[in-house]
């Protein structure tokens, strides 16, 4: 039997298929029926399918192996199921076709999606930041979990890396190199596990240590890096609003891209490290429908409900409509209501109702609607719920191109998101701007830090 649309047009043909010496046992190339394969199917890989396949069929395929909620998983499993004869895995994740169902098999199959969810798509005018790449976006990743550049180590020694680094620091002159090694290759909880074994074993304080060996932009990326992910943006937040003047890129990048569960806890560490209420201090620093925002994101109570309702979609994006280009004047508090609190793949969902309602892209018309720093607050929630890593490379981008870099912004994407999406980032970085991340590092700055960022992203 085979599969209307699998696999998909582009690979008319699998080297090494089907397997030398089993052609009995495996299909013609160009049938893409599976038959069951003596010692279970698929060959290898994963647990419970490795048995002898059940008694019980899948709908339509004799002797294949049934699982709970139909074979194959549910649909983040799709990514890493062992294909015959070398025949491509193909990503599972949002964009990649649909559930097993049925009326079908529902092997993933590349449909157009907005914003890099699979096959080739545009990015409209204004997004991100009123650039629209010159090539199509192509899929993010082989697979489309989110993967960060930094992983646990294996055979990880908290002792031996403190005594590696007690050595980088003692005497002298610093052996630099020896401090990226480690940094650069330890998971954020394990350098938490560092700085404890370092007071252990030395009555020292490997921060302090370390902020008296190095300076300037390497001593920043070395202290964000050894701060906690929750504490690093509670300190981030607190300094953004510390003192004469608001940085105001700060709090639109952390609070208007972080989950309920990650709000909820730098309110808590930003009261328990600094005494102080977050919602109080961006009250005292912003104004306005900026600050109505901000302090509606500090709440983390955004619906987190992934099933999307398609006839919200509609009026939402109605009445967003109405309360921008379909009126004189803006009904800004509209705007803030449905983008605050509707769950990202409703917003997504709402968007692709919204252009066929208006005729109009909804970033262009928050565009001629609003300006300034809200402006870019409401732009930033819906780039995060179309694609995440693609604000997060353009807000790279940005902070490199032209005179100067923004190093601060520039070290606080790149230590925040090694352990989470770099790997989708990077790809997005090239796709979007034809150079890679790691080029414009390199031309952008120079000696230990330069070595370590390119270390951080994997290079």
């Amino acid at each position: 039997m085979s599969y209307p649309g699998y696999p998909p047009s582009g690979y008319p043909a699998f080297p090494g298929y089907p397997p030398t010496g089993q052609e009995s046992v495996f299909p013609p190339a160009g049938q893409y029926s599976y038959p069951a394969v003596p010692g279970g199917f698929p060959p290898m890989g994963g647990s419970e399918y490795n048995a002898a396949p059940p008694t019980g069929e899948f709908p339509g395929i004799a002797g294949y192996p049934t699982a709970p909620g139909g074979y194959p998983p549910a649909p983040s499993g799709y990514a890493g199921v062992p294909q015959p004869g070398g025949m491509p895995t193909y990503p599972g994740g949002a964009g990649f076709g649909v559930p097993p169902t049925s009326s079908g098999f529902g092997y993933p199959q590349p449909q157009a999606q907005t914003y890099g969810g699979g096959g080739s798509v545009q990015i409209p005018a204004g997004y991100p930041g009123g650039q629209t790449p010159s090539t199509p976006l192509q899929p993010a990743a082989v697979t489309q979990s989110m993967q960060g550049t930094i992983r646990p180590a294996l055979n990880f020694d908290a002792g031996r890396d403190a005594e590696i680094l007690r050595k980088a620091m003692k005497g002298f002159g610093t052996d630099e190199q020896a401090i990226i090694d480690v940094v650069a290759n330890r998971s954020s909880d394990q350098r938490q596990q560092i700085k404890a074994a370092f007071k252990t074993m030395y009555g020292k304080d490997l921060i302090k240590d370390l902020k008296s060996e190095l300076s300037g932009n390497m001593e920043e990326l070395i202290l964000a890096l050894f701060m906690p992910r929750t504490y690093y943006d509670a300190w981030s937040l607190r300094h953004a609003m510390k003192g004469a003047g608001t940085q105001e890129n700060v709090l639109i990048e952390i609070l208007c891209t972080r989950t309920n569960h990650e709000i909820r806890e730098i309110v808590r560490c930003y009261k328990n490290e600094f005494g102080r209420d977050i919602e109080h201090d961006v009250r005292a620093d912003t104004s306005g429908h900026f600050e109505r925002l901000l302090v509606s994101m500090c709440q983390g109570n955004r619906d987190e409900n992934q099933t999307v309702d398609y006839q919200k979609a509609q009026q939402d994006a109605q009445r967003l409509y109405q309360a921008g280009e379909g009126k004189l004047g803006t009904d800004e508090s509209c705007f803030n209501m449905i983008l605050a609190s509707r769950s990202f793949p409703q917003l997504k969902a709402t968007v692709e109702a919204y252009s066929q309602i208006a005729n109009r892209d909804l970033l262009s018309s928050i565009g001629r609607e609003f300006s300034g720093n809200v402006e870019r607050g409401l732009k930033t929630i819906l780039q995060c719920a179309l694609n995440r890593p693609a604000f997060f490379a353009d807000r790279l981008y940005h902070a490199m191109k032209g005179a100067g870099t923004d190093d601060s912004t520039l070290v606080r994407i790149i230590v925040t998101r090694s352990e989470m999406d770099l790997v989708q980032i990077k790809q997005l970085f090239t796709q979007m701007y034809q150079k890679t991340l790691a080029t414009m590092i390199s031309s952008d700055t120079s000696g230990d830090y330069r070595r370590l960022l390119l270390a951080i992203t994997g290079q």
